[in-house]
């Protein structure tokens, strides 16, 4: 056990030299400035929240009561509970609290107006122990608990009125005492008892996933901490934190990405510091400290600046969000499984319609619309797919899907039957080292070829013939990009071809086989388009074509024109639809869209995309069906 702390705490010095956090200040006594009083009535208030309008929220022993500005109470709720925390409501505020016998987490509804609390439904009774709760508001305006529990194990719950749904479990800090979430950087908040304070992504579908989480401060001596970390309070840029003796007061800021720490503030009370919240007012924030042996509050204004760098730079797209409407089944494997979706559009009635899916452990799946597997076709570790329909082959119509087959480096064909039946149909061996990426193209003089890549950056098209021994392919034309590609889509159209170079960029260029493969970068990786670069669709609109980027490093979606100069459209993400039940998107590997009327919602056509985590609750990854109508209405999109 020994071997393994210090293990533990090795890797945590190496973790913190990296992120080249100054903490071990010499700490200096700040006395007070002019404080704005806390009025007498909230002294003995174990927890204190700040409200509008100079309203109170007091936490003690036997009630949670509302105060006005000038300390009268308004309302009181009978309760033994513990760790308050609160977010602005159109009445006036939400409110959380942890009942200190059941452990079941409820909400309170705060309404300033008519001066009264209002208990909502409460959470369901936890399965483990739980130290501490907070808050967190997503850009959706969906409110979130995280429940954090002895030993490290913790949740994330969703809540809507009286809907409470689990989202996802976490692995957070075995000996965690506090919490707390910053909305505008989704950025959670853990102070650990006996070490110090860590900072993880609060988004469950956010670019920052939980496991990659970063050490603010520790204690000696990795860090300035004495003892570990105490509670904590979110300023606006950064976050302040008590040691775990209550002694010294640390501020830490946010500066272009990086952590700053300000001089450590020496605590000059008589008795240590156990709590601290925050209030805001026209001259600034303060902090209040609670003393719990002498029964009260000292108010502090800390001299403190924060960077703009939170806000949404001038230069980047605002991100829209719109909701999945179905989810598929997920695949049958866990871990980085499913990878790259494909429409097949039924001929007579759309609403038999298939969506074939990879799992690049184990084969091609079939979907029906409602997102229920019909078929498996255990053909290998398959990786990216693409079909396409009314293929003349000797006086023969087929509609094919082509997929790459990891293992042999090889392409596999599929036949699709009218029904929407797949089978496979053959296997197409390549030179290739490590194939990767395709994508399909059907030129105006018939027939179908492949664009198939390597990881090294080489792509070959391949042209599919067909003889009576059936489907063999032969190569037409080679090139390369200088690094790791994978996903692609042709624009049959217009025979243009449309590529992405992972860390670098969009590319296009001629799609005929016969013509100069020269690149010109249409989107570059940079603002808006964050690496990984990852798969692409064309959406043929009445009068307008469109393509749509996944930008795998923040979990959005692009859309630009389809027709130089590639106007780039808009930026969305894909949000949670709680009414149904559906997570949202996150880390998208492969996905596509079609322009069909497959009716109801989805009568102007659907977007698959796959979801590389899901949520709500966890479990293996699945794909999701975006109506094109709330994108385009999302974004303003012209026909």
């Amino acid at each position: 056990m020994k071997i393994k702390n210090l293990s533990h705490q090795f890797c945590v010095a190496a973790v913190l030299m990296l992120t080249q956090l100054v903490c071990a200040a010499r700490p200096s006594r700040v006395s007070d400035a002019l404080p704005v009083s806390v009025p007498a009535e909230l002294a003995k208030a174990q927890e204190l929240a700040a409200l509008p309008d100079g309203a109170w929220l007091a936490l003690d022993k036997q009630a949670l009561r509302l105060f006005d500005a000038k300390g009268k109470q308004l309302a009181k709720l009978p309760m033994r509970a513990k760790h308050l925390d609160t977010r602005s409501h159109a009445q006036g505020a939400l409110a959380i609290v942890l009942d200190a016998d059941t452990q079941r987490a409820l909400p309170i509804l705060v309404d300033l107006k008519a001066g009264t609390l209002h208990a909502q439904a409460a959470f369901p009774m936890p399965t483990f122990a739980v130290e501490t709760i907070c808050l967190y508001r997503d850009a959706q305006q969906l409110d979130y608990l995280f429940l954090v529990g002895k030993d490290g194990l913790s949740e994330q719950w969703v809540m809507q009125g009286d809907l409470r749904k689990l989202v996802r479990k976490l692995a957070l800090p075995a000996q965690a005492k506090h919490c707390r979430s910053d909305d505008h950087t989704h950025t959670l908040f853990v102070s650990e008892s006996n070490l110090g304070l860590w900072a993880y992504g609060a988004d469950p579908e956010g670019a920052a996933a939980i496991g990659q989480h970063q050490p603010l401060i520790l204690r000696a001596p990795f860090g300035g901490l004495r003892g570990g970390a105490g509670a904590l309070a979110v300023l606006p840029g950064g976050v302040a934190v008590l040691d775990a003796k209550g002694e010294n007061l640390h501020l830490l800021r946010q500066h272009q990405g990086t952590w700053q720490a300000l001089p450590v503030q020496r605590l000059a009370y008589k008795h240590e510091i156990d709590q601290i919240s925050l209030r805001q007012d026209a001259s600034g924030i303060q902090l209040l400290l609670r003393d719990e042996t002498a029964k009260s509050w000292h108010v502090r204004r800390p001299a403190w600046q924060h960077s703009a760098a939170t806000q949404q730079r001038a230069q980047s797209l605002p991100i829209v969000i719109v909701a999945p409407q179905v989810q598929t089944d997920p695949v049958a494997r866990y871990g980085d499984a499913a990878d790259d979706p494909a429409i097949w559009v039924h001929a007579n009635d759309t609403s038999l319609s298939r969506v074939m899916g990879t799992n690049k452990k184990q084969g091609l799946l079939v979907y029906d619309l409602q997102g229920k597997q019909r078929q498996l076709l255990e053909s290998g570790r398959l990786n990216n797919v693409d079909l396409r329909q009314n293929l003349q082959f000797a006086q023969q119509t087929y509609d094919l899907a082509v997929a790459t087959q990891r293992d042999e480096n090889s392409l596999v064909l599929f036949e699709i039957a009218a029904n929407g039946e797949v089978t496979e149909s053959a296997r197409i061996a390549t030179d290739l080292d490590k194939i990767y990426g395709t994508c399909l193209y059907q030129p105006v003089t018939g027939g179908l070829e492949v664009f198939v890549n390597d990881k090294d950056g080489r792509f070959q098209q391949i042209r599919i013939e067909r003889s009576a021994q059936g489907f063999t392919g032969r190569v037409v034309r080679r090139f390369k990009v200088d690094s790791q590609p994978e996903g692609c889509v042709a624009d049959d159209r217009n025979a243009r071809l449309f590529l992405g170079e992972e860390k670098r960029g969009v590319w296009q260029a001629s799609a005929k086989a016969e013509s100069d493969p020269a690149l010109s970068m249409i989107l570059p990786v940079a603002e808006n388009l964050k690496a990984d670069v990852e798969g692409m669709a064309i959406y043929y609109g009445a009068k307008h074509d469109y393509l749509i980027v996944s930008s795998q490093g923040d979990s959005t979606y692009l859309v630009l024109d389809a027709q130089a100069p590639y106007r780039l459209r808009g930026k969305f993400s894909i949000g949670i639809n709680l009414a149904a039940g559906i997570d949202g998107s996150s880390e998208t590997d492969g996905l596509d869209v079609s322009s069909a009327n497959f009716g109801g919602k989805f009568s102007r056509g659907m977007l698959v995309v796959q979801d590389g985590n899901k949520r709500l609750p966890d479990g293996p990854q699945n794909f999701k069906y975006v109506a094109w109508s709330d994108i385009a209405r999302a974004l303003q999109l012209p026909d």
